[in-house]
């Protein structure tokens, strides 16, 4: 099977904009089928884009690229352990905002990268979890002022079509191609695959 290129953009909210990242990737000949996107925090990993792709889209050979390293986490262990988990799976990870003049070293020289690599993993592991905390302080004050003038907060919750067990069933037995998935539940990519995600997850629980 022929390897891949996803991309991953992320905000932290559904009143943020997606344009800038998504801009960057289209740059780069990204097309629409190929990018996920998630409107949510970076508190943790528990995304459905995120872990549609982590669970179901990527493959060893495949590369997923971000344009910043928070936009897999705010969180410096959860970067660190995503990024081990990229490197055990195989699966090459390119951050745009990351330097990449140092990448063609000579034979031999490689650990030099590997060194500022890590240095820069750390630090910008510990900005982004510092900018964590202010954007947490800050969306409490505006919950809270948010309260006080009566608004409703929360988000709607994506639903699964009334026949997505049999359709989930026939691709998973291999006996429709995901496309054709996508037309039968009236899905987007990022949809379908979140849905494949959630059900996957489900009976990993049960």
């Amino acid at each position: 099977m022929d390897s891949r290129t996803y991309y991953y953009a992320r905000v932290s909210s559904r009143e943020q904009n997606l344009d800038r990242q998504i801009a960057a990737f289209k740059a780069l000949g990204a097309e629409d089928r190929d990018i996920v996107t998630d409107k949510d925090s970076g508190k943790d990993l528990e995304r459905a884009g995120y872990q549609a792709l982590k669970n179901a889209m990527l493959r060893r050979g495949d590369t997923l690229v971000i344009k910043s390293l928070d936009r897999l986490s705010r969180n410096k262990s959860d970067i660190k352990n995503e990024l081990q988990f990229f490197k055990d799976s195989g699966i090459r990870l390119k951050v745009l905002d990351l330097p990449t003049t140092m990448t063609e070293l000579p034979a031999g020289q490689e650990w030099v990268f590997e060194m500022v690599n890590n240095i820069l993993i750390e630090v910008l592991g510990t900005i982004a979890e510092q900018e964590r905390a202010t954007i947490k302080k800050r969306q409490a004050e505006g919950i809270e002022t948010a309260k006080a003038k009566g608004k409703k907060l929360g988000r709607p919750a994506i639903t699964f079509p009334e026949n997505w067990n049999e359709v989930y069933s026939a691709w998973k037995a291999e006996e429709i191609s995901a496309k054709a998935a996508m037309e039968r539940t009236g899905t987007k990519r990022t949809s379908f695959y979140k849905l494949v995600s959630l059900t996957e997850n489900k009976k990993t629980i049960k």
